[in-house]
């Protein structure tokens, strides 16, 4: 079948990609935050495959457990238009679209900030599932699910994966919810995964580099680069040691980018400086971890009533099927 990537932010559209105002409100929080997107350039793509990877990073596993074993119960409740926010490789993915496939022909529609990583899994895509037709959306979430709302491809499901949720503030949560919610229509499935709470030593382990391991830490030291790069900074990722931190009062794991002696950061295109004391840090991501009855509500907030749910029972990790009502 046909493997294409649309551009749904045009280029030249600058207000289109256009992000400063966030990102100055981010760079203006206790401490400052640097937005997860900025991760997930080519390199930070790569690199997040190979973190997965990691023995300690329990989630990617379990949530492949949960999809290898409730695929077809899934597959057997959603439509024949499948979209992902944040796809990716789209390596996990590939269990539910083929067991889509085997039912129904279907359309299956990823949606990234790199284009080299959705090119890439397009390509692959048809040949691995055999009949799928692959439509790759590039661009932001906000923009990819307004283009499906102007351009309804038929009964829709929206995939989120990842936990990645959990990588947001409540206010941005609930807004993304909304949104995912604004695209569907009534009957429409909205399949999404959560990490439940668990001990903090857990969780701390999970998000950072075991002995002999830098990947977690070439991760978030790329982030900062790409930040650089895109707002003309100087900042030196070498003067900032990653150490990721469970936080029980948000319930989250905080990424954080530690100066290792005193500094002054610029962002030349941002017209923005931080200073910044030996020991303070950047938030380069929250990773929250819910309680199940807590999620649930979220998500029965914006409009959705659970259809199905699966949790793993040692990892205490959620595959959650919604309907939007």
């Amino acid at each position: 079948m046909t493997a294409t990537v649309t551009t749904v932010e045009a280029i030249e559209d600058a207000a289109a990609w256009d992000d400063r105002a966030s990102v100055l409100a981010c760079l203006g929080e206790t401490p400052p935050r640097i937005p997860a997107w900025y991760g997930y350039d080519a390199v930070g793509a790569d690199l997040w495959v190979e973190l997965s990877r990691l023995p300690s990073y329990y989630l990617l596993p379990a949530e492949f457990s949960l999809l290898e074993r409730h695929a077809a119960e899934v597959a057997d409740r959603v439509g024949p238009f499948v979209a992902e926010l944040g796809s990716g490789s789209a390596a996990k993915t590939r269990v539910l679209l083929g067991a889509c496939q085997r039912r129904r022909p279907t359309t299956y529609l990823p949606i990234d900030v790199t284009r080299e990583m959705l090119e890439r899994s397009a390509a692959e895509l048809p040949a691995e599932v055999d009949g799928l037709d692959v439509q790759g959306l590039w661009g932001r979430y906000e923009a990819a699910l307004a283009h499906l709302r102007a351009h309804r491809p038929g009964p829709l499901t929206v995939v989120w994966l990842g936990s990645a949720v959990g990588n947001t503030t409540p206010a941005e949560r609930a807004a993304l919810l909304d949104d995912v919610a604004a695209t569907l229509e009534p009957g429409d499935r909205f399949l999404v995964t959560a990490d439940l709470v668990k001990p903090g030593d857990v969780l701390e382990a999970a998000y950072n580099d075991p002995p002999g391991a830098t990947a977690q830490a070439r991760f978030r030291l790329n982030q900062l680069a790409h930040f650089n790069r895109t707002f003309d900074g100087d900042a030196r990722p070498h003067l900032f040691y990653p150490r990721a931190r469970w936080d029980p009062e948000t319930s989250a794991v905080v990424g954080h980018l530690f100066a290792t002696e005193d500094q002054t950061v610029t962002f030349r295109g941002l017209d923005h400086s931080l200073d910044l004391r030996r020991g303070d840090s950047l938030v380069h991501g929250y990773s929250v971890k819910f309680g199940r009855p807590e999620f649930v509500a979220e998500a029965d907030a914006a409009g959705f009533d659970l259809d199905r749910e699966w949790i793993d029972a040692v990892w205490q990790y959620g595959l959650f099927l919604f309907e939007r009502r």
